[in-house]
Formats: C-alpha cells, sequence, structure tokens
C-alpha cells in the first residue's frame, strides 16, 4: 500500500457514528500536525485545523464530516436480542444479515443483524421491506446467559458495520465503509498538507465536522466558529454506473471529481461552481457535474452561517453508499484533490469579494 491507501485503511476502519467521533478527530489530528499552525475544536467536537497563509483574509473552509452512519442500541430484550435505533438513513434490506460491532464500556461486541432463513418465510413476508424498527441484532443470545450482565451493552451504546479496506482486483477501486465520509476527511487533509511548504493568499481551515449523518449539526458549529469567506463541503456523491439506471449517466467512477450544482440543503453560489468548473478545464482535471435530489451536506448548514457564505459541494462519486460497504475510483479521489489545491491558490481577496454582491 502506498501513503495515501495506507491513510484510507486507517480512517475508514476506525468507528465513529455521530456523537462518537473522537477515533477519527485522532486520527486526523495526527495528520495533520506537522502542517497546520492550529488545531482546535468546538464544543460539539468538530476538529478545526488552522494554516496560516500571506493574509488573515479570505478564510477558506474546506469541510468533511468524520460520522459514518451506523447505529444506536435502543433496548435489550427478555431474551437477550438487541433492538437499535438507526444513525442515518439506512434501507432495511442494506442492514439485514450484516456484521456489525457493538461498541460498550468493557469493550467491542460482535454481532450479526438477524434474518430469517428463507425457507421459513411466509409469502407475505418475502414481498415485505423490512424496517429497521423490525430488525434486532444477535450477540450469542442462548438462554441462561445474561446479555446485559456478562456484556455490558447498555441503551446508547454506538454500533457499526464490520468491513474491512479493500484494495480490489482492479486496484483503482477501494472497497470500505464509511467512504461517507472519510472520502472528505482525507482530502482536507491532503489539500492543508499540499500547503505546508507553498504560499496561498488566504487563511485556509480543514475541518472535520461532527454529527452530519443527523442534521448537518456540526457543520452549524464549526462554520460559527471559523466565520469562513468562502467554503467547499466535500463528501461523496451518488455513482450511476451500477446495473439498474437507464442511460450512460455522467456519475461514473472514473470520471474526475463531482461539482454539485444541487442538493437537497444547498443551492450552490453559482460564481464559485464557475470558478470551480473554469478552474478544472484550465487545468486540465476532469470532473462531472451532479445533482443530489434527496438528502443534504455540510454546505447547507455552512453556507448560512452568519450574514451568508458562498458554499459549493464537490465529492467523490461512489457505489452502494449508505450500506455496509461501497467503491469508489482512486484517480477521482487524487484529482478532487488536485482541483480543491488549485482553488485555494486562485481564493484571494479580489476574488472572493467577486462572488458575491456583498459590500461591507
Amino acid at each position: 500500500m502506498d501513503n495515501t491507501e495506507l491513510m484510507f485503511k486507517e480512517l475508514t476502519e476506525v468507528h465513529g457514528v455521530p456523537g462518537h467521533e473522537d477515533a477519527v478527530a485522532d486520527i486526523m489530528e495526527n495528520y495533520l500536525k506537522d502542517t497546520a499552525d492550529e488545531i482546535k475544536y468546538d464544543r460539539l467536537g468538530s476538529l478545526i485545523a488552522r494554516k496560516q497563509g500571506k493574509s488573515d483574509s479570505p478564510k477558506v473552509m474546506i469541510a468533511g464530516h468524520m460520522d459514518e452512519i451506523g447505529f444506536m442500541v435502543k433496548e435489550i430484550t427478555e431474551d437477550g436480542y438487541i433492538k437499535f435505533l438507526p444513525l442515518g438513513g439506512w434501507w432495511g434490506h442494506v442492514a439485514l444479515a450484516q456484521r456489525v460491532i457493538i461498541k460498550t464500556t468493557e469493550g467491542d461486541i460482535p454481532g450479526i443483524i438477524g434474518s430469517k432463513p428463507p425457507h421459513i418465510l411466509t409469502d407475505e413476508e418475502r414481498k415485505k421491506v423490512q424496517e429497521i424498527k423490525d430488525l434486532y441484532i444477535d450477540v450469542g443470545a442462548q438462554d441462561g446467559f445474561n446479555v446485559k450482565d456478562k456484556l455490558k451493552i447498555r441503551p446508547g451504546d454506538s454500533i457499526v458495520p464490520l468491513s474491512e479496506f479493500t484494495i480490489m482486483a482492479n486496484p483503482k477501486m477501494y472497497l470500505a465503509k464509511a467512504w461517507d465520509n472519510r472520502i472528505g476527511c482525507a482530502a482536507v487533509i491532503d489539500v492543508l498538507n499540499n500547503f505546508k511548504n507553498i504560499e496561498h493568499p488566504n487563511t485556509l481551515y480543514g475541518v472535520g465536522t461532527v454529527q452530519e449523518e443527523v442534521g448537518l449539526r456540526g457543520a452549524k458549529t464549526a462554520a460559527d466558529f471559523v466565520n469562513p469567506d468562502v467554503a467547499f463541503a466535500v463528501d461523496v456523491s451518488i455513482a450511476k454506473d451500477m446495473p439498474g439506471l437507464q442511460g450512460k449517466p455522467p456519475e461514473r467512477l472514473g470520471s474526475g471529481p463531482s461539482v454539485a450544482v444541487y442538493d437537497g440543503s444547498l443551492v450552490p453560489n453559482r460564481r464559485l461552481r464557475d470558478l470551480v468548473i473554469e478552474t478544472a478545464e484550465k487545468n486540465d482535471i476532469p470532473y462531472h457535474l451532479t445533482a443530489l435530489e434527496r438528502g443534504g451536506t455540510d454546505g447547507g448548514r455552512i453556507q448560512l452561517n452568519r450574514i451568508g457564505v458562498p458554499t459549493i459541494y464537490m465529492g467523490v462519486a461512489t457505489r452502494y453508499i449508505h450500506g455496509h460497504a461501497g467503491i469508489l475510483n482512486r484517480d477521482d479521489y487524487d484529482n478532487l484533490v488536485k482541483l480543491l489545491t488549485e482553488l485555494v491558490k486562485r481564493l484571494d481577496k479580489d476574488t472572493v469579494d467577486s462572488l458575491s454582491r456583498y459590500r461591507s
């Protein structure tokens, strides 16, 4: 593995559902400590790394959220099965029969989201879409084995998918859990580190936000902390190059980073969008345009900070997001980092002022 792949492995295999992102923050801080002039945290837990440039302003914020989708223990049944709550958007069929880890104060407990064998399903059950509220986790329940007392599982414990980082037979393709959004965390790290020995005409903030999957919460507090003049929300986007989708959409692995013209929380600043496209084309960086009709990103909260922030959402097309494992393409990531780096170089005061009609 090269250094980027080792970072991907470290970031994706660590556990960090909403409200439990500390281990992810530790990794980000370790990768940024030799470049950032200062690393701080807001009171919700978002990491904020500052890299001073030639000028205090404008403030450029690049944010990737640290949390991954997962679950939380709701209750333990009398028979020792675990009922749970979703943290993030799950489709029940995707969760069914998957292995998980329950994070307790006494250590990690392995389990599986239980499912009936097909042999005993009724015709009606075969047609039914499984709902999370009807599912349970089996941690080895057995008569005479008190799960509560012996395993110390309690309501509020976090539950994470069990999935290892894997370089696929096509070596450009990587399979892992939590690409949403550890790929954004990786981009924050690499872009900031690109400016370790390169001047930039602004002050750059690399941010790892918390609790994006449950309402974009960390984006709000982190933006209040930074008070940025321009912002990039970096996240996965939805790949559309799988069987079952009509035509040949542009959102394909290997087609370069995604530049979103819309998501459910954000209509991007059009001048910033045009600057992104112009910068990509000027530097021969492949890209594609996309829209996220349902769901939102941290950009939706960041853009509303104080008097408003020119903001755009950019990312890496990823297959099978909001499941136990997804697939993305290394070239798309490398080109995203390259594009963000070139953009930071261009964002001096005059350029940022030109993005809006605001005048102080």
